[in-house]
């Protein structure tokens, strides 16, 4: 199988990476175990970004509150 390039940085790469992965499977490009493998991989990456996102919010709303003390 030919090497892909697949993006993970942000929520919305991760977005995109799915669809072309679904579209690859679809289309006979990729195989439904090997697609499965980055999907896992896709979800794991997401929940770390929506984590990360989290943690930035809760650090901005206590720098807020520490400011407004």
């Amino acid at each position: 199988m030919a090497q892909i390039r697949l993006k993970t940085r942000t929520a919305t790469e991760v977005r995109r990476t799915l669809t072309r992965v679904m579209n690859m499977v679809a289309n006979g490009e990729m195989d439904s175990k090997t697609a499965n493998t980055i999907i896992l991989g896709c979800n794991a990456v997401l929940s770390s970004i929506r984590t990360d996102d989290q943690q930035r919010k809760i650090d901005e709303l206590e720098r807020l509150l520490n400011e407004i003390r």
